[in-house]
């Protein structure tokens, strides 16, 4: 398996994805200053999360405008030298949060050859790229009785996809909001050019601590550093199966999210990161922060400043 050029990222959450998709938004949320920063930051890719209503109607045929503010995007980054991840946030009939009330997809042909379609248009439109644009199938699936309709899915999409993109590298992830305790239930890589994909927020009461968004618990959750028993062992322990799985199969790790809440101190912050990212070098496990700037994991926010210089040598 050769390696993936994909060391150290962030992710520009909110600009094309779990947004209100107004003009303003996708204009103005990120320009190429901020590209321009991500890079002086020493970052080598970026990865971007696309809905698919931003590129597709609901008829199943693709905006030429939508993919024209990803052409931008590409263009800002080649410009700074840095590589980017295209990733489908959310497809018609699928999305990781449970509240949007998107459903049908795993057990839908209609839905999934509508999936097939925009992977098949980003494939033809950016295939010759393989070097600097890279291709993540979906975010986060989330139920465990989805994951051999997945398996089936994701093997048809890329099958599709080498139809016009011979040498891109394909990012998939498995179930629990692609957990990297799931890795394991992936069906072994299609070819040479797949990649497991995980994204890791653990533990979850500590990276999402006072979110509301979790359930009635969360909210009120305050746990200092010094008490959530994260430790470099404990990664070790939580990333075992998936560096085993990987091995076995010929393949390499990558992690499309990590990251910390803004209710947490930004001292507790870097001490998060500069475990899990000792864990990330000693496995050459390739990783994309989440996020760039607000979204409740704001690395660009204000409040960040006094350990930003810190925390970029853990990124």
């Amino acid at each position: 398996m050769e390696r993936i050029k994909l060391k150290k990222g962030v992710n520009l959450g909110g600009w094309m994805s779990q947004c209100d998709y107004s003009e303003g938004r996708l204009n103005g949320f990120i320009t190429e200053e901020d590209i321009k920063k991500i890079a002086s930051w020493g970052m080598d890719h970026v990865r971007l999360p696309v809905d698919y209503n931003v590129i597709q109607n609901e008829d199943g045929s693709m905006k030429e405008d939508g993919l024209e503010r990803i052409d931008k995007a590409i263009e800002w980054a080649k410009k700074h030298d840095m590589r980017i991840i295209l990733d489908l946030h959310k497809t018609m009939g699928y999305s990781f949060d449970k509240g949007e009330n998107e459903a049908g997809f795993f057990g839908d042909e209609r839905l999934q050859e509508y999936f097939y379609r925009i992977w098949e248009t980003l494939a033809s439109r950016y295939g010759d790229r393989p070097d600097t644009i890279y291709f993540e199938l979906l975010n986060e699936v989330n139920e465990e009785s989805d994951i051999d309709a997945w398996n089936r899915i994701s093997h048809e999409c890329i099958r599709r996809i080498r139809e016009h993109a011979g040498d891109t590298f394909v990012l998939v992830g498995s179930y629990n909001g692609n957990s990297v305790k799931t890795v394991k239930d992936l069906a072994s890589p299609y070819d040479d050019k797949e990649i497991y994909n995980f994204h890791c927020y653990e533990p979850l009461r500590f990276t999402h601590q006072g979110a509301y968004w979790i359930d009635d618990e969360f909210p009120t959750l305050r746990i200092r550093f010094a008490e959530s028993g994260v430790t470099e062992e404990f990664f070790d322990g939580l990333f075992g199966s998936a560096i085993e799985k990987a091995k076995k199969e010929g393949t390499c790790l990558y992690c499309g999210e990590y990251g910390v809440i803004d209710i947490v101190s930004p001292e507790d912050t870097l001490a998060w990161y500069k475990t899990i990212h000792s864990v990330f070098e000693k496995y050459d496990i390739g990783h994309a922060a989440w996020n760039y700037k607000e979204m409740d994991f704001g690395l660009a926010d204000e409040r960040m400043d006094g350990v930003r210089d810190e925390l970029l040598k853990y990124l």
